[in-house]
């Protein structure tokens, strides 16, 4: 695989597959440019040599309609004013609209396409429409990696039309980083695993197992566990038909001798809310009425244990229900346990990286990942397709 500063783009139109699926308020108006910043050092790189960048993204889920709810227009003033240079918005991705514009830029100029979903043949990787996207460009670059666990015609089959092809600098960090976290990584390897339901992690922990010297398991999908175990967990959320799954994976982890921390204690509540009453139990013996909403104190204590004596981590899910004042000292406590490791620790999944927003450290974390599902796929040991298809 290429990457972008492995290329001559000088007088080139480079098509960037971007990911610019920002949130919006009900009048159009972005309420989070996050993404859109980290397409810049590419972008930037792009016009410092003298590119042209086409910038092509998808926003929402129009199903291959022309929805203006998700039309792309209101980022590109959001993309100029980063950029610092003026940014027309074209009114398709293919077409005469597109193909007129592409061929009027200047060295340093950058265009943003309207929104990829508006064509079916997006999502369905159609051949035909990934050849109209090629034709564009001289070069085609990937940079979108929230969506590289998914085939689509602007990540994966277009790179069989476009001349030559390569990652981008936010594309190009993932792999990397996660290489360091998961390919050779410097030991004890420590990865927590949060989150809802055992049902969406289950390849991942079973993977991670083959992986980690620990896995520490907190949020809604540790009771799953804790009843695995016999444990009374009250009200608590529980995959009934994953309890057989949990008790597979911990009997795998004392066969592979990795040690799977459960919560000992937990915060518990009659119900999730802000002005909830609260109470610290044993996480095994929750009474009836009442369920679990963040691991208690003697939890927060061994997890961080844990974290400190890493020199690795990898961190998907949160430990408790933290948009919550009353569940958040987990989470919050082990972000500062994984900071004050100084550990390379990798972060990924959307839940989580707002969490660590919040305790206003994300500048003290080696890396957190711009993509949930795909980062699930790393994690579960798959290929990414439009990594591939760019080997």
């Amino acid at each position: 695989m290429k990457y972008l500063d492995q290329l001559e783009v000088g007088g080139k139109k480079v098509f960037v597959r971007v990911d610019f699926n920002v949130p919006m308020d009900k009048s159009g108006k972005v309420t989070d440019d996050t993404r859109v910043r980290a397409s810049l050092p590419t972008l930037n790189y792009i016009l410092a040599h003298g590119g042209k960048a086409i910038v092509a993204s998808h926003l929402g889920r129009p199903k291959g309609k022309r929805v203006e709810e998700f039309s792309l227009k209101p980022v590109a003033p959001i993309l100029s004013a980063l950029l610092k240079k003026d940014v027309p918005f074209i009114d398709d991705c293919i077409g005469e609209k597109a193909r007129s514009a592409a061929a009027a830029m200047k060295d340093g100029d950058v265009i943003l396409l309207e929104n990829l979903r508006f064509h079916p043949g997006e999502d369905k990787n159609d051949e035909a429409f990934a050849k109209e996207l090629a034709a564009l460009c001289d070069v085609y670059v990937n940079d979108a990696f929230a969506v590289s666990h998914r085939a689509a015609a602007s990540n994966t089959a277009i790179t069989q039309f476009a001349p030559v092809c390569a990652a981008g600098f936010l594309l190009k960090n993932e792999i990397e980083y996660f290489n360091k976290a998961m390919g050779n990584p410097a030991r004890p390897l420590v990865a927590i695993s949060g989150g809802a339901k055992v049902s969406d992690k289950i390849a991942v922990l079973e993977n991670l197992i083959d992986k980690v010297d620990k896995l520490l398991i907190g949020g809604g999908m540790a009771f799953t566990f804790l009843k695995a175990q016999g444990g009374d967990i009250g009200k608590s959320l529980c995959e009934e038909d994953m309890l057989d799954l949990a008790k597979k994976i911990l009997d795998k982890a004392k066969a592979k001798n990795v040690s799977i921390l459960l919560p000992t204690d937990a915060v518990i509540a009659q119900a999730p809310a802000a002005d909830a009453e609260t109470q610290v139990v044993d996480a095994r013996k929750i009474p009836e009425d009442w369920m679990g909403l963040d691991i208690g104190p003697q939890s927060i204590a061994a997890f961080s244990d844990a974290v400190k004596s890493a020199q690795t981590i990898v961190w998907n899910g949160p430990l408790g229900m933290f948009e919550l004042a009353p569940f958040s000292a987990g989470t919050f406590k082990l972000v500062d346990a994984a900071v004050d490791s100084g550990a390379l620790t990798i972060v990924g999944g959307g839940d989580t990286d707002t969490a660590i927003h919040k305790t206003g450290k994300s500048d003290k974390i080696s890396y957190i990942s711009t993509g949930g599902g795909a980062f699930l796929e790393l994690l579960e040991g798959k290929t990414l397709p439009a990594v591939a298809a760019l080997g």
